[in-house]
This record gives structure tokens, C-alpha cells and sequence, in this order.
């Protein structure tokens, strides 16, 4: 981030060739699943980093920073859908799961079943869980990009897994390997 502060194009580059891959997944998933959104916030949050690189602070993690800028975008974003759709229920835009109709499940349609699940969980609860069980950093790092205590981390996270494995108690049975 210093070279990109004094101009260096070819530093710039190679932060965005390292993150431009986790941080669409990171949207991606956090702006219900919508490539359009998650392209757009991409090319918006690398647009901050050449329009204010001044605004990284070098005593901190760069990937933490990254993702903290990452996410307050997406809480900027969720506001802003509440003032748009005020009445409208975020209920019914979300995808349903047939939870009748499962027989024997392919490991990928598991996968799609455990992101679609995971899309019904509070955008709280899935930022802490994709940061934590896709994105690996730790409860401390988490904490540090989502600005809350610890504790409230690990709330966070033993609330979505819980709700996780209730949503998806159905597929137990059902999943071959």
C-alpha cells in the first residue's frame, strides 16, 4: 500500500491480481448471490484504494483492513435496500429450499443447498460465517473487520451453525460421498 500511495501502478496490480478472486466471493455471497453486485462492489472497493490509499493505515493487517472496507460496504448497501424497499419483505426475495423433494444429494447440489441456506441467515450472521469458515481468518481478526467484541463473534458464529444444522438437518441422511 505504500507503493500504491507513491504511484506504483505495478503494486496496485498485484494486490488486485492477490484479491480481486476472495473479495468477488466475498460480495458475491454477502449481496445475495448477485454477480452484477458483487463486480460492481469489487471495482468499487478497488476504486477506493486508487482514489484514497492514504486512508490504509500501516499498523494494521492489510487483509483485514481490506475486508472491513469490504463489509462496510455491504452494511452501506443493506441500508440502503431498507430505505428502498421499506415494505417490502426480505422474506420473499430470498431463494427457497424444497425440503420435500430431496432424495440421494451429489456433494455440489449439497454445497448449493448449504449457500442457499446459508443466504436465509441475518446478513450478522453470515458476514461472521464467511469470513470465518470460508475467508479463515480467526475470531479475532473477525472482530477486528466487523468492529464488535470477540464474544460477539462467537455468538455470532455458534447462532449460524446451529441455525445451519437446523435448516439442514433434512440432508443428513441423504448426502453421499
Amino acid at each position: 500500500m505504500q507503493q500504491i500511495v507513491s504511484g506504483d501502478q505495478a503494486a496496485f496490480n498485484e494486490l488486485y491480481l492477490r484479491y480481486k478472486d476472495r473479495m468477488y466471493y466475498y460480495f458475491f455471497r454477502m449481496l445475495g448471490n448477485s454477480a452484477d453486485y458483487a463486480n460492481d462492489f469489487l471495482q468499487e472497493l478497488f476504486m477506493k484504494l486508487i482514489e484514497k490509499p492514504e486512508s490504509y493505515h500501516p499498523d494494521y493487517s492489510f487483509q483485514t483492513w481490506l475486508y472491513s472496507v469490504a463489509n462496510n460496504m455491504c452494511k452501506n448497501e443493506y441500508r440502503h435496500r431498507d430505505v428502498i424497499k421499506e415494505y417490502h419483505s426480505v422474506e420473499a426475495l430470498k431463494p427457497r429450499i424444497d425440503y420435500m423433494n430431496v432424495s440421494t444429494v451429489e456433494p455440489e447440489q449439497a454445497l448449493e443447498k448449504i449457500f442457499q441456506t446459508l443466504d436465509q441467515l441475518g446478513e450478522e450472521h453470515r458476514s461472521a460465517f464467511i469470513l470465518r469458515y470460508r475467508e479463515g481468518f480467526s475470531i479475532r481478526e473477525v472482530a477486528g473487520i466487523l468492529e464488535l467484541p470477540e464474544g460477539t463473534v462467537k455468538s455470532r458464529l455458534f447462532y449460524a451453525k446451529k441455525m445451519l444444522a437446523e435448516k439442514l438437518e433434512y440432508l443428513k441422511d441423504e448426502i453421499e460421498f
